[in-house]
């Protein structure tokens, strides 16, 4: 009988010893779940990466679709689920605001240097491109004619493969391909073999079938090559052959360039090519910035009748980037060029309603260095409202905007805002 009660009760023991045990592992492994849930990612550490994009499984639908629907687009239905106010969300709903949370998540782990690299795109530099991404971390690279001249496809491909894997943050790639007097890529026949035609000359011979199969194979070729985004087309109204801009341009009226941006914009889309309307706000009958100052008279009835229409058109495509010029409009803003105006960038986007990545023409032209008497215009360009700056002087654009930052004359949540909508931007066209 002792035997027995003593063995029944050692094994009620053992009962409730395993039980406490089992409950300490299950609470010790909901709080671990808890804690590992709420830790952000680590920043990036030198030789280590830490991924922060979501599973292909949590993201909403990439930005370009399939080319049954062109104007499918993930435009949020609600605003970010960040909390209010917290610095760096941009407040609007717009065309990217699907991702700002991933965004806005990545930009957390970055660096104040890597933050003010995520908005420029330099000029592809001939010597020292991977020493550029290492040392800035550029949001990207325009490529002109020097990049593609000395490759063959296969060279280029595997360049641009090695500029990602130097840079933290996958890179935009871009160039201008539009057609006609402005070719980097078709112009040499390892990758095509005539050069793009103007889509002028396009459209007379073919109409809009014609556009639409020439702006598909235009993203095709990008595509193969590695590029991702293409400064084209040009939405700028000219019909005469004495404008400085004509030979770039449609060639039609108002209506007929909003119908050829309309088409450009949807099938860029449905190739998974990223455009961009310019110049806006509308270059007339100007003259050309690349080699000095150039003032718009004209009024703003010109622009809302005119000027305007085809930019409208490519907004209403979803168009994910639009670049603003160097001319001085006067109507809208005296005592600057357009690209440097904080009123212009509020035309564009209160009054055109563009929620995308606004864009400088390049910070290098004549029409800004006279402007500024040859200093850096980074940190004007930059607090005007554009997202990011296409620069040819990079390390002194870089630096103008990193001291100003470190200063404090740009605040830092300008800075994260703009670089949420660049990353959510990328994100949304497959990019990162």
């Amino acid at each position: 009988m002792p035997r027995r009660s003593h063995s029944n009760s050692s094994g009620v023991g053992r009962f409730i010893g395993h039980a406490v045990l089992i409950t300490l592992l299950a609470v010790v492994c909901l709080v671990g779940g808890w804690v590992l849930g709420t830790l952000k990612p680590l920043p990036f550490l030198p030789g280590v990466t830490v991924s922060t994009a979501p599973s292909q499984a949590e993201q909403p639908a990439p930005f370009s679709s399939a080319p049954e629907e062109p104007s499918s687009v993930p435009v949020s239905s609600q605003a970010s689920s960040a909390p209010a106010g917290q610095e760096g969300m941009p407040d609007d709903n717009g065309l990217f605001s699907a991702y700002y949370d991933y965004a806005y998540a990545k930009m957390e782990t970055m660096s104040v240097a890597d933050l003010v690299g995520q908005v420029f795109i330099f000029r592809c530099p001939v010597n020292g491109a991977v020493k550029l991404i290492d040392d800035c971390q550029p949001a990207g690279y325009c490529l002109m004619a020097d990049f593609f001249e000395p490759k063959t496809a296969d060279q280029v491909r595997s360049t641009l493969a090695s500029y990602n894997n130097s840079s933290r943050t996958n890179m935009f790639f871009c160039c201008d391909e539009e057609g006609g007097t402005v070719v980097r890529i078709s112009r040499y026949s390892q990758f095509a073999d005539q050069p793009f035609r103007s889509p002028r000359d396009v459209f007379a011979e073919g109409g809009f079938d014609a556009i639409e199969s020439d702006t598909k194979e235009k993203a095709s070729l990008l595509k193969s090559l590695g590029l991702n985004m293409n400064l084209a087309p040009v939405a700028d109204v000219s019909t005469n052959p004495q404008d400085f801009i004509y030979d770039r341009a449609f060639g039609q009226d108002a209506a007929g360039t909003a119908e050829f941006v309309r088409l450009s914009v949807e099938t860029y889309r449905a190739s998974g090519i990223a455009c961009t309307l310019k110049h806006f706000p509308g270059y007339g009958n100007n003259a050309d910035t690349h080699t000095g100052l150039a003032y718009d008279n004209r009024p703003m009835e010109t622009f809302d009748s005119s000027d305007f229409v085809p930019f409208r058109a490519g907004i209403e495509a979803k168009a994910p980037f639009v670049l603003v010029s160097h001319n001085v409009v006067s109507c809208m803003d005296p005592d600057a060029p357009a690209s440097l105006s904080p009123a212009v960038h509020e035309i564009l986007r209160e009054e055109l309603g563009f929620t995308g990545l606004i864009l400088t023409d390049d910070l290098v032209m004549d029409a800004v260095t006279d402007f500024t008497g040859g200093k850096s215009a980074a940190v004007q360009a930059f607090l005007a409202g554009n997202d990011l700056l296409l620069s040819s002087d990079c390390r002194n654009d870089y630096q103008a905007l990193y001291d100003a930052v470190e200063s404090g004359e740009v605040p830092m949540a300008t800075l994260k805002e703009a670089v949420v909508r660049v990353l959510a931007a990328k994100y949304a066209l497959g990019i990162v």
